[in-house]
């Protein structure tokens, strides 16, 4: 996919993985996002996110979307800054972004990317895994 094509389909979907590691440990957390210029912004409240995201701003952020015969899968890697200029906060306030489960969350914290790639790919069935050239391996 063209950097093109992975922003526009960031900028559909809505809900997102953020990859974090701190001291060698994976974590990820599903998030609900929007996407403003080249950067991811969700919001959080005070806990395991941001405390993983001051001890390693370097994050991975990924989306998939797929139907019955497509599917596409976006990761987007760069550096989290949890926003804590007012005049930030207030445009990201206005970008509209409701968090999905009844909790305050008044912290924004924004993604600035650094790489983003993307693939897409059709789905099918899977092959015959014991078939290669028309010959049966498994009683060959």
């Amino acid at each position: 996919m063209s950097v093109d094509e992975c922003w526009n389909l960031l900028a559909r979907c809505e809900l997102g993985r953020l990859a974090t590691s701190v001291e060698g440990e994976p974590d990820i957390f599903p998030v609900n996002y929007v996407v403003d210029g080249p950067s991811v912004l969700f919001r959080t409240a005070p806990g395991s996110k941001l405390t993983e995201l001051s001890a390693n701003p370097r994050v991975a952020f990924e989306v998939d979307q797929y139907d019955d015969t497509d599917a596409a899968s976006v990761v987007l890697k760069g550096t989290a800054k949890l926003l804590q200029v007012q005049e930030e906060i207030d445009a990201a306030d206005a970008l509209g972004l409701a968090p999905w489960t009844p909790t305050l969350k008044y912290r924004w914290v924004r993604i600035a990317a650094h790489t983003i790639s993307g693939r897409r790919f059709e789905r099918g069935p899977e092959p015959d895994r014991y078939r290669a050239g028309g010959e049966d391996r498994a009683t060959s």
